[in-house]
């Protein structure tokens, strides 16, 4: 699998006349992760190893995450590069998007999907999960587009734009949604805009900003749901972002690289300790939920090992009523962060 992979990455490199480096965010079911700042390291382990160059191509692949980590993420990397692209096979979204608004171009295969860039706040003074009333650590992400609907329709749909109501609008809030939370939501909104018309400015022209404020007013709110997929076609002719379309070999070559790591990485297994477990009473396992891979700096990977244990309970009734027996899955986490595996090794004739 790797070193067919690493043969995929040579010929991209000669393709794109680039060097390549390779970021997958996992997405299997109970295993998730998203982009965040501890990966900068790791990418600058990588970069160094590379060197600086013209061209760097970005293999990007998350469901989102950290928005300054992704922000951070771009800036790295143009530090290493004078052009710097993107190649999505499948999902760029959120914060993938922001680090794809950050690239000259953006490749994207007929799967691939950017989407809205409109975040969600988690912190502990956020709202009880109503599902989860036994969990106080258990608490709903707050939409930061969400808050600005709810005072949309309190003013467009409703009518309230007097400065009294919207007064009690924002008391009532208040009370379902700690203040700090609010005023975080309005700092990240305004975050968010920033640091999209920046990467924009790069990838459009500082003089297109009316161009600029129409992609980021569509994917701050326009777009209506952060589930909007945003397509190739759209992201070229509706939004007018830089978009690339990969000629068939090209197709072929990115198809092939995200198809070995997501089964490298099981995106389309759910982790079931049930599953895992089977008869055993006890079973290890290892997941590898990230992956950072390029040539040059080799192969980084995000797991999490540990230990599955069954555990059988007999609840004893009273006289003439059969015993209840209960069976529960304790999760002994043995391990979990960053390894760095061996350098990946080309041989004399792939070179």
């Amino acid at each position: 699998m790797l070193k067919e992979r690493i043969e995929n990455y040579q010929w991209l490199e000669e393709n794109r006349n680039s060097k390549l480096i390779v970021y997958v965010t996992g997405d299997r079911r109970n295993m998730e992760t998203q982009i965040a700042t501890d990966v900068l390291e790791y990418f600058s382990d990588h970069l160094d190893a590379i060197g600086k160059v013209e061209k760097i191509s970005l293999f990007l692949y998350t469901r989102g995450g950290d928005t300054m980590a992704a922000w951070s993420l771009v800036n790295l990397i143009r530090q290493f590069c004078n052009q710097f692209e993107i190649i999505i096979p499948s999902k760029a979204r959120s914060s993938g998007t922001i680090i794809s608004l950050g690239g000259d171009n953006i490749i994207m295969t007929k799967q691939a999907t950017l989407g809205p860039i409109d975040p969600s706040l988690n912190s502990p003074l956020n709202p009880q999960n109503p599902q989860i009333p036994n969990n106080p650590q258990a608490r709903i992400p707050v939409s930061v587009e969400s808050i600005q609907g709810f005072f949309d329709l309190a003013k467009n749909e409703l009518k309230l734009n007097d400065e009294e109501n919207l007064k009690d609008v924002l008391l009532n809030l208040s009370e379902k949604v700690h203040p700090l939370v609010l005023g975080n939501v309005y700092r990240s909104r305004t975050q968010i805009q920033m640091v999209a018309r920046k990467l924009l400015q790069k990838q459009l022209g500082a003089d297109q900003q009316e161009k600029i404020d129409k992609i980021v007013s569509f994917l701050c709110s326009d777009s209506g749901s952060h589930d909007y997929a945003i397509y190739r076609n759209e992201a070229r002719d509706e939004l007018g972002l830089s978009i690339e379309k990969p000629n068939d070999e090209q197709y072929q070559i990115i198809k092939a690289v995200f198809e070995d790591i997501r089964e490298e990485l099981k995106l389309l297994e759910p982790f079931n300790p049930n599953l895992e477990l089977g008869p055993n009473a006890t079973k290890d396992y290892s997941c590898r939920r990230v992956l950072l891979e390029s040539i040059e700096g080799g192969t980084d990977v995000y797991v999490t090992e540990g230990s599955l244990i069954k555990n059988i309970q007999t609840i004893n009734q009273q006289p003439g009523i059969p015993a209840i027996t209960r069976t529960t899955i304790e999760n002994q986490l043995n391990f979990e962060g960053w390894r760095h595996e061996e350098k990946i090794v080309i041989s004399q004739s792939n070179v």
